[in-house]
């Protein structure tokens, strides 16, 4: 089922399971526009991350069994590293994929992300299922809802500038 949150609603982040987060978010563009902002790097490098953070680098074999890298940069040499591999990849409505951040010894999180048009508009629901709730927890008390909302509502600002993403 797809969850679509009102206009002007930014992310919204929910728990629907005890090991799972779920960000939902909608965005003014058609989904081919928003799965290839989450797909090309030249595209990623211009709107993923918080506000201060910019991704350095930028890696993906777009295929089911091939592997993504990034490093994020943030505030005072900050550096924040995660890869993992595509399991999934249903252009332009699903990416299923792993998920491992360095140095991070909690495990493996499964990233399930579905793209629904309608009417122009793309929601976008990202469901994160973590090892157990104890990790879901501890990814909820981190900074990750603001980070991810600002990282989205650049991709928003960017997709309402008309600029392809």
């Amino acid at each position: 089922m797809t969850t679509w949150p009102p206009r002007g609603a930014g992310l919204v982040v929910g728990t629907p399971s005890d090991t799972e987060i779920l960000l939902s978010r909608t965005f003014e563009a058609p989904r081919r526009r928003v799965f290839d902002a989450f797909t090309r790097p030249e595209l990623l490098k211009r709107w993923h991350g918080a506000r201060g953070w910019r991704l350095s680098v930028c890696e993906i074999d777009l295929r089911p069994g091939g592997a993504w890298r990034f490093v994020s940069h943030g505030p005072d040499g900050a550096e924040m590293g995660y890869g993992g591999v595509f399991l999934e990849v249903d252009a332009p409505a699903r990416l299923v994929q792993s998920e491992v951040r360095d140095g991070w010894e909690a495990g493996e999180a499964l990233v399930t992300t579905v793209f629904d048009e309608r009417d122009g508009r793309t929601a976008m629901n990202i469901t994160v299922r973590y090892p157990t709730r104890e990790i879901r927890d501890s990814v909820l008390r981190t900074p990750m809802r603001r980070g991810a909302g600002e990282s989205y509502d650049r991709l928003d600002a960017l997709l309402s500038k008309g600029h392809h993403p």
